[in-house]
């Protein structure tokens, strides 16, 4: 796949993420798609569904406020692209209850492709500074 391809599946991902769009997150997926965010439990989940039902519980304990492109790059069928994300935790975020508070933390996906989609999504987070930011005294 191209960059210019890649960008397509990438930005309406990451823009249907944004926008707390569960459905059309995982529309760009292949159906045998691995979701795997290093740390979570029972990681990596495997195809549309599970993906789908995780996506419901990030809008419910996350909403998004701006994630902003640092860096990206790109080999044959894969992108990596390192994001600045803002956002409430609105539920408990990695375990820890958010109280509403905004957080601001790097976020580094590593997305690779097959038959013009997304066939797997490798999400690092910096789970120290969202841990730091939801326990400190308000």
């Amino acid at each position: 796949m191209t960059p210019a391809e890649m960008e397509v599946l990438i930005g309406t991902h990451m823009l249907a993420e944004e926008h707390g769009d569960p459905e059309r997150a995982v529309s760009v997926y292949t159906e045998d798609v691995e979701h795997d965010v290093v740390g979570f439990p029972g990681d990596p989940i495997h195809g549309v569904q599970a993906a789908l039902e995780r996506y419901h519980q990030l809008v419910k304990d996350l909403r998004v406020e701006k994630a902003e492109r640092t860096h990206t790059y790109y080999s044959d069928d894969a992108a990596t692209t390192e994001d600045l994300i803002t956002a409430v935790a609105t539920g408990a975020f990695l375990g820890i209850p958010g109280n509403n508070r905004r957080i601001t933390f790097r976020m580094l996906h590593v997305f690779e492709f097959k038959d013009g989609r997304i066939s797997r999504e490798n999400v690092w987070l910096d789970g120290a500074s969202i841990a730091a930011q939801l326990t400190a005294a308000a």
